[in-house]
């Protein structure tokens, strides 16, 4: 059952996404090579707890940390460890803010230091993968259409589409429905109407879209080994079309 949000909860979950942008930038601000993946997690965890907000992520179905890091060849759900981040990696940084009652969630892809121009291409081609999607998202259209403006522009840049994995709706709950695919046919599934929060969320990779999940029960792999890239929004359906709830500004 999708469950639409009233104005005052929309308001709530503005709050929230202010709070996940600017975590979002203080994680940015860290990641050079020789940082590890606990070091980003702490910083995140300082900052959502200190702003007042709780990670959602944190004890979620038993997950042991407040986000999640997915550097290279992992897709999502990366745990935050030892791992010692290089120069020339990419990587992903999940992020769950509960605050008043509400999640909010969103992922950003990032380079440390220089990287391979194909590695480059990757990232930019995703994020504008994820910026069609939001385009798409206005009363009258259909959960297809959003799908299938990341699949034209993710495809379309020569990469491949995570499908095993989606975005979901996103409020009273970390997961709700509706579960939302990268990819179309377009003109099919849910309308959209006012009210409903989604997360929108492209998993984009460089090889094959093939994937494994590893033994910890929680990383997701590309199968070839092949760097993959993640960006996510939390995006609101209006009236007049949508508003991006962890709009970063940079």
């Amino acid at each position: 059952m999708i469950y639409k949000k009233s104005p005052d909860e929309i308001e709530i979950m503005r709050k929230g996404g202010r709070i996940l942008a600017g975590t979002l930038d203080a994680l940015e601000e860290a990641l050079r090579p020789g940082v590890t993946t606990a070091q980003l997690d702490s910083i995140a965890e300082k900052r959502i707890t200190g702003s007042g907000a709780t990670p959602s992520f944190k004890g979620y179905r038993g997950f042991p940390a407040s986000i999640c890091t997915s550097p290279n060849e992992v897709i999502v759900h990366g745990i935050p460890g030892p791992h010692r981040l290089e120069e020339g990696d990419v990587i992903s940084l999940d992020v769950g803010v509960h605050y008043e009652g509400f999640h909010v969630d969103s992922a950003w892809t990032f380079p440390v230091g220089d990287v391979d121009p194909r590695i480059a291409e990757l990232l930019k081609v995703t994020e504008e993968s994820l910026a069609a999607a939001v385009e798409a998202i206005k009363p009258g259209n259909r959960l297809g259409d959003v799908g299938f403006a990341v699949e034209q522009v993710a495809e379309g840049g020569g990469f491949s589409i995570v499908r095993e994995y989606v975005g979901h709706g996103v409020g009273r709950e970390l997961h709700e429905d509706p579960q939302i695919p990268n990819y179309g046919p377009p003109g099919r599934r849910e309308l959209l109407t006012p009210g409903m929060t989604l997360a929108i969320e492209p998993m984009v990779n460089a090889g094959g879209p093939e994937t494994k999940l590893l033994g910890d029960g929680w990383t997701v792999v590309t199968l070839d080994g092949s760097v993959s890239a993640h960006f996510e929004h939390t995006v609101a359906v209006t009236e007049e079309g949508h508003e991006v709830l962890t709009q970063r500004v940079r």
